[in-house]
């Protein structure tokens, strides 16, 4: 868990499955959830991406699981670019258990940006690209309170 953007969480008992580990579909919210904090840690709010007229939609997503994860750890995800193309972009998020410092899963998350409206691939303009390109590096996100823990 180096100094990428990293977003924290607490698993709650209902995302865990029968084996009381996080249920393998959780970690596609997780994903979600984890890129929607680093975008507006780089873009901003949502709805100002949308008021461009520029949004974004996944055309490929792929997890690979190494360690379970359990109801109450904190886990942490972290998130970066790994590639940046002319209509598409594609981010690494890493998973770890924030207490150990062991990792659970990876995935790569593969979005086109289109035009809000209609939908059309579209260009990413170069404020954004230089936005994804740079990162969040250090920024962390806290909804596990794990300051706390």
């Amino acid at each position: 868990m180096n100094d990428e953007f990293c977003y924290l969480l607490r698993v709650r008992y209902a995302e865990c499955d029968a084996q009381k580990v996080v249920f393998n579909g959780k970690y596609v919210e997780y994903i979600d959830v984890a890129v929607t904090e680093f975008t507006r840690a780089i873009w901003g709010d949502y709805n100002e991406l949308l008021s461009r007229g520029i949004d974004s939609q996944v055309v490929k997503l792929t997890v690979d699981w190494v360690a379970p994860a359990h109801f109450d750890e904190v886990i942490a995800i972290t998130v970066k670019a790994i590639r940046v193309g002319t209509t598409s972009y594609a981010l690494q998020i890493d998973f770890y258990n924030y207490e150990k410092s062991i990792k659970i899963s990876s995935a790569e998350i593969i979005y086109v940006m289109v035009s809000a409206t209609q939908h059309i691939k579209m260009e990413i303009p170069a404020d954004m690209r230089q936005q994804l390109e740079t990162g969040a590096r250090g920024v962390q996100v806290d909804h596990a309170a794990a300051r706390n823990s």
